[in-house]
């Protein structure tokens, strides 16, 4: 196991998408009329690449066509304070090929929106990072 300076591990690519595939819920963090911006989604893995859906005309489809983003999900337990949290940091493309989206349109994604599934963005993770918080370091800085 590998700690940083305050002691909290370092997870290597592998624990980190192992670790975001448990969850379904994560965080898009794009560039909206040169501002920073967050949007909740849901999302899947296709490979290792995220796969999220936003209606067609959402501020979050249009900024991520060909941009770099930020991708973030975590889990935490409030009780133990402990957690982690990852992040992938790639390009985000519409998927456009017929073929592609009929594949995509069977993974179990669900939509964050009421307006439903629409363009599937994928993200390629060209950096993934992560950390997790355990208990007994928790209780050892106490």
């Amino acid at each position: 196991m590998r700690l940083d300076a305050n002691g909290i591990e370092v997870l290597d690519r592998d624990d980190c998408l192992a670790l975001m595939r448990s969850v379904t819920l994560g965080r898009v963090v794009f560039t909206d009329r040169a501002l920073p911006a967050i949007e909740p989604v849901h999302f899947v893995f296709d490979g290792d690449d995220v796969i999220i859906s936003m209606p067609p005309g959402s501020k979050l489809a249009s900024a991520t066509r060909g941009a770099v983003v930020a991708f973030e999900a975590d889990a935490f337990e409030p009780g133990s304070r402990s957690g982690w949290s990852v992040t992938v940091i790639g390009e985000a493309r519409v998927v456009r090929v017929a073929t592609e989206i009929e594949r995509l349109s069977r993974l179990p994604l669900r939509s964050w929106t009421p307006r439903g599934l629409g363009y599937f963005i994928r993200i390629r993770g060209e950096y993934v990072s992560g950390r997790r918080i355990h208990p007994t370091y928790l209780e050892a800085t106490r």
